[in-house]
């Protein structure tokens, strides 16, 4: 039974990597639970209860930074509400349209919802520029934070 639990907690490890670059899945989340649901398969002796509320906390910030650092961006050069929006609506279409449409949607959708509450062209590519910029250094701090939780993790478990 315990090799059943490794592999559902390992599959929530991956699947949360791949949350790093896929909007629609929730990385931190997935990546905590899976390290959480090893942790209470062995009833929190191999990694400690305290480790998993570091690990807990880790996972708050680094959601808290994906979705508050695009939107830090475009509020930073003035950006509207609909620019906010569209940055949303354009990281969550360009899944559909892989890599980058992964990359670039955030851009485009924060740019044509500035452009459709400003008509200004100038702010609206500064918005776009500003709140992608953003979302990039969020998406960087999570990549990051995501292999700090993993490192503390494994070195709680293997000590």
């Amino acid at each position: 039974m315990d090799i059943i639990w490794w592999i559902i907690s390992i599959c929530l490890i991956l699947a949360g990597i791949a949350g790093i670059v896929l909007p629609i899945l929730p990385a931190t989340a997935l990546v905590f639970a899976g390290m959480l649901l090893i942790a209470w398969q062995q009833n929190f002796q191999t990694v400690s209860i305290y480790t998993m509320i570091v690990l807990g906390v880790l996972a708050l910030l680094a959601g808290a930074l994906d979705y508050i650092a695009g939107a830090l961006g475009a509020k930073m050069v003035g950006a509207s509400r609909a620019a906010i929006w569209g940055a949303t609506l354009g990281a969550i279409l360009g899944v559909f349209a892989g890599p980058v449409g992964l990359i670039f949607g955030p851009l485009l959708g924060a740019v044509a919802g500035e452009f459709y509450a400003t008509r200004n062209h100038w702010q609206s590519g500064k918005v776009g520029i500003a709140s992608w910029l953003g979302l990039i250094l969020g998406m960087i701090a999570k990549v990051g934070i995501i292999f700090m939780m993993l490192g503390i993790f494994w070195l709680a478990y293997l000590i």
